[in-house]
């Protein structure tokens, strides 16, 4: 069935594409007739632009698992509030970005600040390439902008780190050892509302061996809520397994692409100027309002193509 679905939207792609160009040619046409279609015209190559735009970034989703669905998790760095509150900017961009590109998210796991922001938070990205698109956001994050909390109105940086796992279904098989597993049940301390438990639903796995923590608080039922978690949890290992082996296998140079925990692969600078800057592929866009409205694309595309031209090296 997932085949059939990849075959009609390539066959519905086609059939779009052509209905494209024939309209822009009808423009053409009638615009050497001594139409005034100009506006229409511009509209309608924009529109192509965009489309081959999105096509072009799905040529470049080559990877293993590319095509699946992603789970994000979101913790802040040093720095208190205010890094929390730069964490939860973070989750809304990423939820703002799904929205645009028509995915659906799913919230597991969201543990508020103590004043504000979020201490973690766990969401799934659902929708074809997901996790091949956000594979480069994996990293640390970092804005400096004048602190709303800061009664002297100084200039702070603070730091986030995101990182992005595929889900995994049943066709690969993890295996996960009882006796490597600590589970843990709380309350939920969602953001309040009905939806927060007053038992305690919310559970919490760790896997003893590599510390590697999956949690899950959205589902009334504990039950529920543990098997969302060994989902996760499976996910989470299957990623940190393969990327031991691309680590194995890495060339150690001065450019090589570093995805660890620490690497800075972004820069968010509010004040005193305004520009974001990705300092893997040198992209800088400095309408800073929308990209943290959830407009992305632009750094995908450019950190995707940066991906398979060290691929084709």
């Amino acid at each position: 069935m997932r085949e059939k679905k990849r075959l009609e939207d390539m066959l519905a792609t086609e059939a779009d594409l052509v209905r494209r160009g024939e309209d822009i040619s009808a423009y053409f046409e009638l615009a050497r007739e001594g139409e005034a279609v100009d506006a229409d015209l511009r509209r309608e190559i924009d529109g192509l632009r965009a489309k081959v735009d999105h096509l072009e970034t799905e040529t470049l989703l080559s990877g293993e698992n590319d095509a699946r669905n992603a789970i994000v998790t979101i913790h802040p760095g040093a720095g208190g509030t205010e890094s929390q509150d730069w964490a939860d900017m973070l989750l809304r961009m990423y939820l703002r970005w799904a929205e645009r590109q028509g995915f659906q998210t799913v919230l597991y796991d969201y543990q508020p600040g103590e004043e504000a922001g979020l201490k973690s938070a766990t969401f799934a990205v659902n929708g074809e390439y997901a996790f091949g698109l956000l594979t480069g956001e994996i990293g640390v994050h970092r804005l400096v902008r004048i602190s709303p909390f800061d009664q002297a109105k100084r200039r702070h940086t603070s730091f986030a780190s995101v990182y992005v796992s595929p889900e995994i279904d049943d066709s690969i098989d993890v295996v996960i050892r009882p006796e490597d597993l600590r589970i843990d049940t709380y309350r939920s301390s969602g953001k309040g509302g009905q939806h927060v438990n007053t038992t305690d639903s919310a559970v919490r796995i760790t896997h003893i061996p590599t510390g590697i923590v999956a949690a899950c608080q959205n589902e009334r039922s504990q039950h529920k809520n543990k098997d969302r978690a060994m989902s996760m949890l499976r996910s989470k290992l299957y990623e940190h397994e393969m990327e031991k082996k691309r680590e194995a296998t890495r060339k150690i140079e001065d450019s090589k692409l570093d995805i660890d925990f620490g690497s800075q692969i972004r820069s968010y600078v509010l004040q005193p100027y305004r520009l974001i800057k990705d300092h893997r592929t040198k992209m800088e866009i400095g309408d800073v309002d929308r990209v943290i409205d959830g407009d992305l694309q632009p750094f995908i595309r450019a950190y995707l193509q940066m991906r398979r031209g060290e691929k084709s090296a």
